[in-house]
């Protein structure tokens, strides 16, 4: 049927499951359809929103859309569209922000309530009814499994020669009947290539033919290449010193610029035959894969800019033998991360002195995106490693700060954390030994003496083991809201 005819099934208030992760995979013609229903609607006086969950972000035609027309109620467990950031922190929308290994369990446990309706892109439907997965599988296989009526997208748009190349495992049980997850290598399948549906919840079928949002990456810069440099030299040195395989252990990357020019530095790194474990395949790991320094890759997503796109599809037959895609409950469970003892490398907003980061709120209130899978992977990887340039806004404010204005990850998870200007290394070290290695390897030279400063006065008053002045702690916040930066009103009016 229509796209206008399958969006008409969906009522409000209804939650509704949709395919997508990180601008890959969601379905193009639905959302577009139920956005112009519900802004319809609206223009008639009649309410008209639902709950959205999706595996991760999607693009602007889905999680943008529904924003602008007032179409959300709720929306988990992961953002990135302007528009929707605006509306969660306008207080107009629900946002529950969650780590990416735990949606799908918790959505079987039952802690979100029933999904009315799922919204699935597919490749195309086998005559025994089993789904040929997209470019991204996400949350799919459990929301196929869960909800009460199944709409799905036929999108024609990319090769068909992607079928096999996902793997999607079907072992998961909720507990006390869950078993050990029979994974020991990043690469090995140990699922089947399609997804299941029972037909008789399947109530429409959407033909389509729509690119994902395939947005472009900026090449990498200065500040990127020099936090690629001390990630290498690091790296380097501990397979020197015996803590890591000649031939390295599998390699996670979060979403971003930054993160694709630490893969863009392993190009001309010392090390080759990678292997990937992440839950989104971008630029630089097609590259790593395409120049041959990564030998494969598993992941939940591939998201890529057209150029890489057309790069992919062109060799489709060379990626399909190298990459496997999987539902982001294995891409991101802390059994395997452990297992495998997977190299995390992911951005963060701030962090502060003692190893705290926030990775999601804008001076402590404003969501940005949401955790996503960087808790996944930062307290059960082999390595972590946070990342950050050491300023923002233009160097009216410190990354590295006294106090986070939001945790995210604290202390405790926080291995390793890298700026343009250093790398510190936490492992083993006390709270004050922390403090002195983050301001002396990570801060801006400029903003090192006010940290110097802050923890020097925070050790003569009070408890030594984590020094802090309460009053001060979140002052650098507090004076970035009130003036549009964190310098001291004197180093403001000089």
């Amino acid at each position: 049927m229509s796209a206008a005819e399958a969006a008409a099934l969906i009522a409000p208030g209804h939650t509704v499951g949709m395919s997508g992760f990180t601008g890959s995979g969601h379905p193009k013609a639905v959302p577009q359809a139920l956005a112009a229903r519900i802004e319809a609607a609206h223009a008639q006086g009649q309410p008209f929103q639902i709950n959205l969950w999706t595996g991760a972000s999607t693009s602007p035609e889905l999680d943008g859309l529904l924003a602008k027309v007032g179409g959300l109620r709720q929306r988990l467990p992961f953002q990135s569209d302007p528009a929707c950031r605006e509306r969660i922190n306008g207080g107009e929308i629900d946002y529950v922000d969650l780590h990416l290994s735990h949606v799908a369990q918790h959505a079987w446990f039952g802690f979100f309530g029933r999904m009315d309706v799922a919204v699935i892109e597919v490749l195309g439907i086998l005559p025994d009814g089993r789904l040929i997965p997209s470019a991204a599988v996400g949350n799919n296989k459990t929301w196929l499994e869960i909800a009460d009526k199944v709409i799905l997208e036929v999108n024609g748009q990319l090769p068909a020669e992607m079928e096999g190349m996902h793997d999607i495992y079907y072992g998961t049980a909720i507990p006390p009947r869950r078993q050990p997850i029979a994974m020991t290598q990043a690469t090995e399948r140990i699922g089947e290539p399609y997804l299941r549906v029972d037909p008789a919840k399947v109530v429409a079928v959407v033909e389509t033919h729509a690119s994902d949002r395939n947005t472009p990456f900026a090449r990498p810069d200065a500040v990127s290449q020099q936090i690629a440099g001390h990630i290498i030299e690091f790296l380097t040195h501990e397979v020197k010193m015996g803590r890591l395989p000649k031939d390295m252990l599998p390699l996670q990357s979060g979403v971003g610029n930054v993160a694709n020019a630490v893969l863009a530095g392993l190009l001309d790194g010392p090390f080759d035959d990678l292997l990937g474990f992440t839950e989104v395949l971008q630029d630089g790991m097609l590259e790593l894969l395409k120049r041959g320094k990564m030998r494969a890759a598993s992941s939940t997503a591939i998201s890529l800019s057209g150029d890489a796109m057309r790069e992919f599809t062109e060799n489709i037959d060379f990626y399909r033998e190298r990459i496997v895609l999987r539902p982001q409950e294995i891409s991101n469970h802390p059994e395997l991360v452990r297992r495998l003892g997977v190299i995390a490398m992911n951005a963060m907003i701030e962090a502060d002195i003692y190893g705290n980061v926030n990775s999601t709120h804008v001076m402590g209130s404003a969501m940005m995106n949401g955790i996503g899978g960087s808790g996944d992977f930062a307290r059960n990887g082999y390595l972590s490693f946070f990342v950050t340039p050491s300023v923002a806004k233009g160097g009216a404010v410190s990354c590295i700060v006294p106090m986070v204005s939001h945790v995210d990850h604290t202390e405790h998870d926080t291995q390793i954390i890298v700026t343009e200007q250093g790398l510190a290394d936490l492992r083993g070290l006390s709270p004050r030994k922390r403090a002195q290695l983050i301001i002396d390897r990570c801060a801006h030279p400029e903003w090192r003496p006010l940290l110097q400063d802050y923890f020097d006065r925070a050790q003569r008053q009070g408890a030594r083991h984590t020094p802090h002045l309460l009053g001060e702690a979140l002052s650098w916040h507090q004076r970035c809201l009130e003036t549009g930066s964190m310098r001291p009103l004197e180093t403001v009016c000089l």
